[in-house]
């Protein structure tokens, strides 16, 4: 197989991948996360992942390159990583006692080939009371995470059911992305 590369520094992403038994490398580009105008959660994560993915791709051109990026959406809000304790609790107010969807955008390129991927998976979150946003803010859990929570950490106890993929909600779907390596012809 050629040289794999993840582009990603996440860690979650990292360890999901390897599940795979893939061999890889890491290399996480720095590209302009803002979200544009009227664009969809939907339409958000899958142009991220195509421009972490073209990142890559012109510093390795020879290899193929994974990239992913993953937001939540609530009432048509895009909910990112929290910026401040604050933020965080803004975030957890909008998921409390509710369902909410976690898009993930996967894109696998080489470089005659682009495929991209959206999945969505909804997740249904526990009423949280202040007590709950303190302790939960106070384990460090919430930082640099989407939606300021961690479904593989302390936050599962908050998390009665999700429908749909669960690597998705951590962070990469699987399954979604064999496929497209497979599609690249990258596993036979």
């Amino acid at each position: 197989m050629a040289h794999l590369i993840l582009a990603s520094s996440s860690p979650r992403r990292r360890e999901l991948l390897q599940q795979l038994g893939l061999n890889f490398d890491i290399f996480s580009p720095d590209i302009d996360e803002s979200v544009h105008e009227g664009e969809s959660v939907a339409d958000y994560v899958e142009r991220l992942a195509r421009a972490k993915a073209q990142a890559v791709q012109d510093e390795y051109p020879d290899a193929i390159v994974i990239a992913a990026d993953t937001s939540l959406s609530v009432d048509h809000h895009i909910l990112g990583k929290p910026e401040s304790k604050q933020h965080a609790f803004e975030m957890w107010q909008l998921i409390s006692g509710r369902k909410h969807d976690v898009y993930s955008g996967v894109c696998v390129r080489t470089k005659q080939q682009i495929c991209s991927i959206v999945v969505r998976t909804q997740v249904e979150f526990q009423s949280l009371s202040l007590d709950d946003m303190e302790s939960y803010w106070a384990t460090g859990e919430p930082i640099g995470k989407a939606g300021a929570y961690a479904i593989q950490g302390i936050a599962a106890r908050y998390i009665p059911c999700i429908e749909g993929s669960y690597s998705n909600v951590v962070g990469l779907p699987l399954y979604e992305t064999v496929q497209l390596l497979q599609t690249v012809k990258a596993l036979n």
